[in-house]
């Protein structure tokens, strides 16, 4: 069966054994505001190394991937094995890139849209920046819930909450893997489409720094974010980065047409 947002001619590539969706920015965009005026719900994954190697070791995780409405390529790296696989169409369709095109879409459609995650200082932010660059955005709610525990527990007064909001579009900014547990716990209890956009809050909030375009281009943004964070995040980028280039090798060395 087709999932709602995305078509027939939609491709599935496999990146270290985790699927993410072959297709460019216009096209993710598309396919999720289709899902978002249904209102039926369902969620979308932006897959980067780190998801796709946690993926590898961690059957939930991959399990919840295959469960998505769409899966994109946030990274060069799974650009450049999505293409070598035989994707030659495969584009990078960053996070904090999507979630600025879907609040434009939202504003210009005037569908409501709701934040859930970060913390109170990116939420007061948040707020004060979407005023200012998307003046007449329907913002239904800001949600920085306190830590959660990486067991998703389904809470029945947000659920009722936020579908009597009337969003069609919630941003969801937990981290991975705990945002993409939530998604999947939450997706059947919710009418609108879930988004796992990581770090996207603080970039759009201007609490974090993005990484400039040229290293984006080069694969070199977890980089940029390791000089920046490294004492939260060296083990991260570090040893997850070690691991997807050894799953990598090993996958293509003993694949025999030698395409992931």
């Amino acid at each position: 069966m087709t999932l709602p947002g995305k078509s027939k001619q939609t491709k599935t590539g496999l990146v270290i054994g985790a699927p993410v969706t072959v297709g460019d920015r216009a096209l993710a965009r598309a396919a999720i505001l289709a899902a978002a005026r249904q209102g039926q719900g369902g969620y979308v994954c932006v897959a980067n190394v780190h998801m796709v190697t946690t993926a590898r070791r961690d059957p939930r995780l991959l399990e919840a991937m295959r469960r998505a409405l769409w899966v994109t390529s946030d990274g060069m790296p799974l650009v450049w094995a999505l293409r070598r696989g035989g994707h030659k169409e495969a584009c990078r369709v960053a996070g904090p890139d999507l979630l600025c095109d879907l609040l434009a879409a939202a504003e210009k459609e005037s569908l409501p849209v709701y934040f859930y995650g970060g913390d109170g200082e990116t939420a007061v932010r948040l707020k004060d920046v979407l005023a200012e660059r998307y003046p007449r955005l329907i913002v239904a709610g800001i949600d920085a819930p306190p830590a959660l525990a990486l067991e998703p527990v389904v809470e029945p007064v947000f659920v009722e909450r936020l579908n009597a909001s009337g969003a069609a579009l919630l941003f969801v900014g937990l981290g991975c893997p705990k945002q993409e547990y939530w998604m999947a716990a939450h997706a059947p209890h919710l009418k609108a489409v879930s988004l796992g956009v990581g770090a996207a809050f603080n970039f759009l909030a201007g609490t974090v720094r993005r990484a400039p375009g040229w290293m984006q281009n080069l694969g070199l943004e977890w980089l940029f974010r390791l000089l920046a964070e490294p004492r939260r995040l060296w083990r991260r980028y570090l040893v997850t980065n070690s691991l997807f280039i050894w799953y990598y090798l090993g996958a293509f060395l003993g694949s025999k047409d030698r395409r992931m």
